[in-house]
C-alpha cells in the first residue's frame, strides 16, 4: 500500500493485551467488524498469567471462550499468605488463574502486527477519528477504542490525566519445571519485611511468580536487561525460603519483566469524561490499577462487553456504521 494511501475502517482498536481482543471478540459476536492495530510485529501478553474472578469468568462465558480456557490451565482453589518474619499465615477461598487465548477466536486478519501509531486527529469535516501510522500510513476509523495500557496514545489524545505511579516496582516471569513441580494448586503470597513474593501454578510443570519491592533511588538506575532483573531479583530476595530463589533463578529469561506500577485514582475516574466522540478508551488505558485488587484483566473483559453491547444497540438503533 502506498505511503499516502489511506485505509477506512468501522472499528478500530489500538492494543496488544486481553483487553484488546476481547473486545474484537465481543464486537465479533455483535455482527461488528473491526482490525487491532498492535505495535509489536509479534503476538504478545504483558502479564504471564491472568487471575480471572467470577465477573470476568461471565464475560469470558459471553465471548464463547471460557470452556476452552478452562482446559489450558490448573484451578487455584485459595489463596495461602505467608508473612515469614512473624511467621504467620492465612488462607482464602480463590476463584481461578488462566492464561488467555482469544486471538484464536478471531476471524483471521484482525490482529495486524508492527502498527505504531503516531497521533490521532479528528476529522473535522465528519467527526471521525484519522490515525498516523509509522510509515507516514493513515487510518481513519468511524469508532476508536484504545486498549494501549496505562501510557495510552488514545488517552493523551481524550485529554486524561497521566496515571499516578505507585512507590512500587514489580518483576513478573515464568519458571519451568521440566520433571514438574510439586507445588499445590494455591495463589502464595510471602512476605518478608517490604518484599512481597508471589506464586501461582499455571500449568503441572510451568510457575508464574512476581516480585513486588519499594522503589528506591538506586532502582531509578535499573535497566530492562532480563540478565539484570534476574540478578537484582535474586538478591531481593535473600533470606526467603530456598524454593522461591531456586524458582526465580530458573526463571525463562524472555519472559522477565520490570514494572513501575501505576494507577488511576478512584476520584479520577468518577469525574472523567472517557469519551470524545467516537472515541473511548477501555482496560488499563482507563482504569489501571493496582495488582493487589485483583480485578485488572477482570474489569477488561467485562469493559469488553459492555462496549460491544453498547456500540451494537447504537448502531441498531442509528445505524451509525
Amino acid at each position: 500500500m502506498d505511503s499516502a494511501e489511506e485505509e477506512s475502517h468501522e472499528v478500530v482498536i489500538i492494543g496488544g493485551g486481553i483487553c484488546d481482543v476481547a473486545t474484537a471478540l465481543a464486537l465479533h459476536r455483535k455482527g461488528l467488524r473491526s482490525i487491532i492495530l498492535e505495535k509489536s510485529e509479534r503476538s504478545r501478553s504483558t502479564g504471564a498469567a491472568i487471575g480471572v474472578r467470577a465477573n470476568g469468568w461471565r464475560a469470558l462465558h459471553y465471548l464463547g471462550v471460557a470452556s476452552e480456557l478452562r482446559q489450558t490451565a490448573v484451578s487455584i482453589h485459595r489463596v495461602r499468605d505467608v508473612w515469614i518474619d512473624v511467621g504467620k499465615q492465612q488462607e482464602i477461598p480463590e476463584g481461578m488463574i488462566l492464561s488467555e487465548f482469544l486471538v484464536d477466536a478471531l476471524p483471521p486478519g484482525t490482529v495486524r502486527f508492527g502498527c505504531q501509531i503516531v497521533s490521532v486527529n479528528m476529522d473535522g469535516e465528519n467527526a471521525y477519528p484519522t490515525l498516523q501510522l509509522n510509515g507516514g500510513k493513515s487510518i481513519r476509523a468511524k469508532v476508536l477504542i484504545g486498549c494501549d495500557g496505562s501510557r495510552s496514545t488514545v488517552a493523551d489524545f481524550l485529554g486524561l490525566k497521566t496515571a499516578k505511579l505507585f512507590s512500587l516496582l514489580a518483576v513478573r516471569g515464568l519458571t519451568n519445571y521440566p520433571n514438574g513441580h510439586a507445588y499445590p494448586h494455591e495463589f502464595t503470597r510471602t512476605r518478608r519485611g517490604k518484599i512481597l513474593v508471589g506464586r501461582i501454578p499455571i500449568t503441572d510443570k510451568l510457575v508464574y511468580w512476581f516480585v513486588v519491592q519499594q522503589l528506591t533511588p538506586s532502582d531509578e538506575k535499573l535497566t530492562h536487561d532480563p540478565e539484570m532483573i534476574k540478578r537484582s531479583t535474586t538478591s531481593i530476595v535473600t533470606g526467603f525460603p530456598s524454593d522461591v530463589i531456586e524458582m526465580i533463578e530458573g526463571a525463562e529469561m524472555d519472559s522477565l519483566s520490570l514494572t513501575h506500577l501505576r494507577h488511576r485514582t478512584p476520584w479520577d475516574l468518577l469525574l472523567t469524561t472517557f469519551r470524545k466522540g467516537t472515541v473511548t478508551v477501555a482496560g488499563d488505558a482507563m482504569h489501571v490499577m493496582g495488582p493487589f485488587l485483583g480485578q485488572g484483566g477482570s474489569a477488561a473483559l467485562e469493559d469488553a462487553v459492555v462496549l460491544a453491547r453498547c456500540l451494537a444497540q447504537k448502531v441498531g438503533a442509528e445505524g451509525l456504521i
